[in-house]
């Protein structure tokens, strides 16, 4: 197991309303948010992120990213859960002729991609990822792990592991306390699998995932 590094550190904090969430949310919803289509990127923001538009939020993150992993022209990096690839469009920008990918199981977000990162965003899900083993020198995964059962998160961590072992980052729903559980609960849609981070370390150690990580935690 890697490190605790909040690689996302310099992204702004997202607005949201915990009431109307809470309020809004029924077993339709979730079942529809849970497609990640349309209404689950671009439809109301009971169904999702209410508008997911490209604003330039992701480029200090890429920065730091880039920074981190010491990576340079030449490097191949995969972001897994990619969705319209703003962070691939990014790393590309901010590492010339850096070797960016993106993999996400939504095809409308695939098919709503930022122009730059056309051709380099692959359909699949995180727990199959069709690249050869060592075949990236990173592997970064933000927020999407968490949308599998347990069993799936331990084998996108093993692929993940696989093509760049050692070179990992991933960000995964959590909490410390049992009111920021209960905040989570109420706003959470598309997580089939969330815990306190010993859970998430005791899968980290069954995947033998020896990347780094960090947490997404409503407060």
């Amino acid at each position: 197991m890697g490190a605790e590094v909040d690689l996302l550190r310099s992204l702004p904090r997202t607005t949201r309303n915990l009431k109307a969430r809470k309020e809004g949310k029924s077993a339709e919803v979730v079942r529809v948010s849970s497609e990640f289509g349309a209404m689950y990127f671009d439809g109301p923001r009971e169904y999702g992120y209410g508008g997911y538009h490209y604003d330039g939020r992701w480029q200090p993150v890429a920065r730091d990213i880039i920074s981190y992993f010491g990576l340079k022209a030449g490097d191949r990096v995969l972001d897994v859960g990619c969705a319209k690839g703003f962070l691939v469009k990014d790393l590309l920008a901010a590492c010339p002729g850096l070797d960016v990918f993106g993999i996400d199981v939504s095809r409308y977000a695939l098919m709503n991609c930022e122009p730059e990162v056309t051709g380099r965003l692959h359909l699949g899900s995180a727990d199959e990822l069709p690249f050869p083993d060592g075949s990236f020198s990173a592997v970064i995964s933000i927020n999407t792990i968490h949308n599998l059962q347990r069993p799936g998160c331990v084998l996108a961590l093993r692929e993940m592991e696989r093509l760049a072992p050692g070179r990992g980052f991933l960000q995964v729903d959590s909490y410390l306390t049992p009111e920021q559980r209960a905040l989570f609960e109420d706003w959470v849609l598309t997580a089939r699998y969330h815990d306190y981070p010993e859970g998430w370390r005791t899968v980290f150690e069954e995947a033998e995932y020896s990347g780094d990580f960090y947490w997404t935690i409503l407060k």
